[in-house]
């Protein structure tokens, strides 16, 4: 008993000059001042790594390869998508004699550094997915606190700019030591390296557990809850918790470090379109990381409509970079602002009910507080991509929203 004391003691001492040290020499990689846009194999294709059977969709260079090239010639890169990120599964189940992780050589036979170049040569990002922990997720060689620079350095060798570091088989002593110490260890690289952090996901996403000041000094982005399902109850729930933990969860994100809600699902199997636009909408007022999983080879016309709405693009990856929050809700009615640059805004009016007809909402700017310009603001209705006119502060503003729906307004100054 007394042992277990001394070496929690011991631990805690260590994690805590850890911290100090990280915390005066932080992830200052200079990137994504606004949310990064990308493309991640996760949540559609999963752990699937049967290529003789499916070798269209198993985890593979060839579909990392057909995504990048979808990417560059079907306009998604143009728009700012240009993460291309490999998720779990993508190594063999042992590393090399060098101790160092290894691509499978079967799905990925030119290895990851000629990936990265084919990736780099469209223009395009390459990310990968590692675990703090001694297996990944799917049961995949782990990055242990002793293997956490060799894997840095190998990740930077193979010239990879995004890491999501993972935490599953790992204990919440090891994640505290790990974590900083990877966002250290990929600063020593020398290469930029986005660094997308699950760490708060394993500890509840809220303090004292999570230290939202730590986790701006050491990563650009961070997983705050559950795992997205391809589903509008996954949807709203993720959307329910953010609403409930704004006060914590809003100062922590702005230029450089990013609340991540997790990934767009728009153009899967379980989202209606009214739907897609409630999680399109919602993560950019929560200047969410805008990163996709799903088949760009397949995707229908009408979700390419919504992912690719410029006006959408512009409001989530405003400069200002200030998370927006939820500021009414009256039974399914939710009302969402955030404040832009220059005096701008966008508002998202939610319907979170199924019932029956559209559901009448009727406000003004004044009611809305944004009353800044006394000469009026112009509203353009963003998704139907509709200019709605001139309003002054006191001006009726009358919106119908579908159920499971969405009317994302972007408000502009004339003054």
């Amino acid at each position: 008993m007394q042992r277990s004391i001394m070496n929690t003691v011991q631990l805690t001492f260590v994690s805590t000059l850890l911290t100090l040290l990280v915390l005066c020499s932080c992830l200052d990689n200079g990137l994504v001042r606004t949310p990064p846009m990308g493309w991640m194999t996760w949540q559609r294709y999963r752990c699937n790594i049967d290529c003789k059977n499916d070798p269209d969709n198993c985890i593979s260079e060839n579909l990392i390869k057909s995504m990048a090239d979808k990417m560059a010639n079907s306009g998604w890169r143009d728009l700012g998508y240009v993460y291309l990120c490999i998720d779990d599964c993508w190594s063999l189940k042992k590393r090399d004699s060098t101790g160092r992780l290894q691509a499978d050589p079967e799905r990925f036979p030119s290895g990851i550094k000629n990936l990265a170049n084919y990736v780099h040569s469209k223009g395009l990002k390459l990310g990968i997915y590692g675990d703090m922990g001694n297996y990944t997720c799917g049961g995949y060689p782990g990055t242990t606190l002793e293997t956490i620079k060799i894997d840095a350095e190998t990740f930077a060798s193979w010239e990879v700019d995004m890491l999501k570091f993972d935490g599953c088989y790992s204990t919440s002593e090891e994640q505290a030591l790990g974590y900083p110490k990877m966002s250290e260890a990929l600063n020593a690289t020398g290469r930029p390296i986005l660094y997308s952090c699950s760490w708060p996901a394993y500890q509840g996403g809220l303090p004292p557990k999570v230290n939202y000041t730590l986790l701006g000094n050491i990563c650009n982005m961070w997983r705050n809850y559950d795992d997205i399902q391809d589903s509008w109850d996954s949807v709203l729930t993720i959307i329910q918790w953010y609403a409930k933990n704004q006060p914590v969860l809003q100062p922590a994100a702005g230029p450089g470090g990013w609340n991540d809600p997790d990934m767009l699902i728009t153009g899967d199997f379980g989202l209606s379109f009214e739907q897609s636009k409630v999680q399109l909408a919602i993560w950019a007022i929560l200047a969410a990381p805008f990163i996709m999983s799903n088949d760009l080879r397949t995707i229908s016309q009408e979700a390419k409509y919504l992912l690719q709405n410029r006006l959408l693009i512009y409001i989530n990856q405003d400069s200002l970079g200030k998370q927006g929050a939820l500021i009414s809700k009256v039974n399914s009615l939710w009302v969402w602002k955030r404040e832009l640059v220059n005096g701008q805004y966008a508002v998202a009016v939610m319907n979170s009910g199924t019932d029956g007809l559209p559901k009448p909402y009727t406000t003004s700017l004044g009611l809305l507080n944004i009353t800044d310009c006394s000469d009026g603001y112009k509203l353009y209705d963003v998704f139907e991509k509709e200019y709605l006119g001139l309003f002054k502060s006191g001006t009726t503003i009358n919106m119908k929203i579908n159920p499971t729906g969405v009317i994302l307004s972007f408000i502009r100054p004339i003054c």
